[in-house]
């Protein structure tokens, strides 16, 4: 990998991270296009994560201020909440989901998140909303479970689960956000795991100057798009972004049944 491939990688996983389109499964795509093996891909991408990591603390400092300064208090227990769905879909499904990062699911999973954000538009809820309990975490969570394989989007997904449950839009977005965090940490955890084991540190395989680029590149593009989804995305953006997932996920399954260009 060079300087422009380790780029390219952290401005996708910048950009789709946050936007409702799913990384991972970006990530899995443009492995697949510059040819990386899946081993290392699954490092890059959880090293990537990283900058989007930071991006988070940067735009949700506010909230994470607030969290840190009451560190046993009811939105910490939220975060927990949520998370626990997540941890047990990783574990029971650990050896299957590592199989999903070769791209063999890849365009259903598009097409998957296609449906949840249409599902999102389809759902008229009260513009007041009300705010989130346990019930609307673990609901919350159960979306952060669905979305652990790669072309799921976390972000739409937990989104759209908050917003059937009854959460305003903003309220949703900002929790989603926050959800992320231990997510990523726990992923990043797992991989530096494996690396001591030595069973495939991408740290020597792509370079550590590479990684160093694409987890500032994610960072700064993934603060953006923070920036934008919390004041700019409405319904028309995740109309767009359902009719991208799904045209991608069509593509990806003619390429995987008939041209076979990438896969």
């Amino acid at each position: 990998m060079n300087f422009l491939e380790a780029f390219i990688f952290g401005l996708v996983q910048g950009i789709t991270e946050f936007l409702p389109v799913s990384s991972s499964g970006h990530l899995t795509l443009f492995g697949r296009i510059f040819d990386i093996d899946e081993n290392v891909m699954m490092s890059f991408s959880t090293l990537l994560h990283v900058g989007t990591l930071i991006a988070v603390f940067g735009v949700m400092r506010r909230e994470i201020g607030e969290i840190l300064r009451d560190i046993l208090g009811r939105k910490t227990w939220l975060i927990v909440v949520a998370t626990i769905p997540a941890v047990l879909a990783a574990v029971l499904l650990g050896d299957w989901l590592d199989s999903l990062f070769g791209g063999s699911m890849l365009g259903y999973s598009f097409l998957a998140t296609a449906v949840i954000l249409l599902t999102s538009l389809l759902w008229r809820q009260q513009k007041a909303g009300h705010d989130i309990g346990y019930k609307e975490a673990v609901i919350g969570g159960i979306g952060q479970a669905i979305a652990i394989a790669p072309g799921v989007s976390r972000s739409g997904t937990t989104i759209t689960a908050l917003l059937l449950s009854g959460v305003e839009q903003q309220k949703a977005i900002r929790f989603s956000f926050l959800m992320s965090i231990p997510a990523i940490l726990g992923g990043f955890a797992l991989d530096v795991y494996h690396m001591l084991k030595s069973e495939g540190s991408a740290v020597l395989d792509l370079g550590l100057g590479n990684i160093i680029l694409g987890v500032l590149v994610a960072a700064a593009s993934g603060w953006l798009v923070m920036e934008f989804m919390l004041r700019k995305l409405n319904r028309r953006g995740f109309l767009y972004c359902a009719l991208y997932a799904a045209a991608l996920g069509i593509l990806i399954l003619v390429d995987q049944s008939w041209t076979h260009i990438i896969f």
